[in-house]
């Protein structure tokens, strides 16, 4: 059992003494207790589940105290989500207390020591030992900060910034289970206290700028795998904040979208968050429509050049804001949207050519493309039909083929004409290069016949070995010349 200093004031809890101010042992109930003793008592309580007990090196040691901490964990929350004007101004700095004591500690080693990359959906996380106590701490502050009586203005004195900042360095917490109360936790918070939320928002963008810069303090961190999963966590909790910012959109939370969460797509760790950065993304959109062209263009920017997964991702990415686009902004974007998914369409990967043409397979993006067939058709039509004739994939050379059944179907004219003008084009092509071949053999046979041209007849010269341009080394030499007169004196010896 661990002893557990109370800063506020200055009491020390010592639970394997009997000198100190509070002994462990089993409080009465609640219900045992007249009304007027019960603020007293949930104070005894508080105090009492401040012992910090050993779970790691020693986890069958105190069990019977570890069970009378749960107990009266789980009694709490029970008191404080059934009774009503039980949250009194002596208990705010105890709550509070209680939940850095437990909560605010070192977090176990990362369970990639070695400097690979933590992939949650592929690594096993390290648990918390603590967790039966933990989980408890967390459910009693969320039930304490959603209870009726909760009054921000006395918490406030407690749940300050600093207390928010050691909050969010637990997100570095590999345990699943700790990040959704986290994830909770902080959203409630954010909810709860207005003069926070500033600062929350402040130390969330903090996060994302340090990973996009990578500063090399950083840069060591990534490459010990642990930052991007705290990036991840903090996504979710970003998810639920974007969720809730009013009509019309703030300028600083615009300047959130662009300045913050679209350079994120540069992240060489993309994978491990992008479904929630993607998702955060959609929710901008789909409260503000005048977003959507720099949100593209800026996709755009960021698309993987020589990443194909990365590439799927960005597919992915991109037909979940195609669902919400509005018509009018989609006028905007449309060009060069469709010139990116030619060059996905002439991919040599597969999976990158299969992504993209599974755009036509979605009814909305189709009647999108139908109203605008007259500048689409003409960007997608040399990369389907050069495709159609020599990608490698036989898969390819069927949703091509369906895509331009496609758009046969829309206008047999426009089609016609396209099909037309590529060929045109392609014979010009054939043109160029036989000129430019003919040009070529021209200046060869002007070469040729230039009379100044000397033939270079090498006489054939015996090999020669060439003594070495290297320092001599004193050692070296002696040992060689040694050598050598060992070789004479058998020489001789055998004539």
């Amino acid at each position: 059992m661990l002893a557990c200093t109370r800063a506020a004031s200055g009491m020390v809890l010592d639970a394997s003494g009997s000198n100190g101010p509070f002994q462990s042992v089993a409080l009465m109930h609640f219900r045992d207790v007249p009304p007027a003793e019960q603020e007293k008592l949930f104070i005894q309580k508080l105090r009492q589940c401040c012992v910090l007990f050993d779970f790691v090196s020693d986890p069958l040691s105190d069990l019977k105290w570890k069970e009378v901490k749960r107990a009266a964990l789980s009694e709490m929350v029970e008191y404080i989500t059934h009774n009503r004007n039980v949250i009194t101004e002596p208990i705010y700095p105890e709550v509070v207390h209680v939940f850095a004591v437990n909560m605010f500690r070192t977090l176990p080693p990362s369970s990639n020591p070695t400097g690979a990359e933590f992939d949650p959906e592929e690594d096993e996380p390290t648990l918390e030992a603590a967790w039966p106590h933990l989980q408890l701490v967390y459910e009693f502050f969320l039930r304490f900060l959603e209870s009726p009586d909760f009054q921000p203005n006395i918490a406030k004195k407690y749940i300050d910034q600093k207390f928010v900042m050691q909050l969010l360095e637990l997100f570095d917490s590999e345990d699943p289970r700790e990040r959704d109360f986290l994830k909770t936790t902080l959203h409630r918070i954010y909810g709860k206290f207005l003069g926070l939320r500033a600062y929350i928002r402040k130390q969330i963008n903090n996060i994302f700028y340090r990973c996009i810069y990578k500063s090399f303090l950083l840069l060591r961190v990534i490459l010990f795998g642990s930052f991007s999963v705290v990036f991840t966590r903090v996504t979710f909790c970003t998810c639920s904040i974007i969720n809730g910012f009013a009509l019309p959109l703030k300028e600083e939370h615009k300047i959130f979208l662009l300045k913050v969460l679209l350079p994120l797509h540069k992240v060489k760790s993309l994978s491990v968050y992008h479904p929630q950065l993607a998702y955060c993304v959609v929710q901008f959109l789909e409260k503000d429509s005048t977003l959507t062209e720099p949100t593209v263009m800026a996709l755009l920017k960021y698309w993987p050049k020589t990443h194909s997964p990365k590439e799927v991702m960005f597919l992915n990415e991109l037909e979940e804001i195609l669902d919400v686009i509005e018509p009018s902004e989609f006028v905007k974007v449309m060009e060069p949207l469709f010139r990116q998914l030619a060059k996905c369409v002439s991919s040599p990967h597969f999976q990158v050519a299969e992504r993209a043409l599974y755009y036509w397979n979605n009814e909305y993006i189709m009647s999108l493309i139908s109203d605008n067939a007259a500048n689409i058709l003409p960007i997608m039509f040399p990369a389907l039909y050069r495709n159609s004739k020599t990608h490698w994939n036989k898969t390819i050379h069927g949703l091509i083929y369906n895509a331009l059944k496609l758009f046969m179907e829309m206008n047999q004219k426009l089609f016609d004409d396209c099909t037309q003008q590529f060929r045109a084009e392609k014979s010009k092509e054939k043109a160029k290069w036989k000129e430019r071949e003919e040009a070529w053999l021209k200046i060869e046979n002007l070469a040729k016949s230039n009379p100044q041209i000397v033939k270079d007849q090498r006489r054939e010269r015996p090999l020669m070995r060439r003594k070495s341009e290297l320092p001599k080394d004193i050692s070296t030499v002696t040992a060689l010349e040694l050598h050598r007169r060992a070789e004479e004196m058998l020489t001789h010896d055998g004539h």
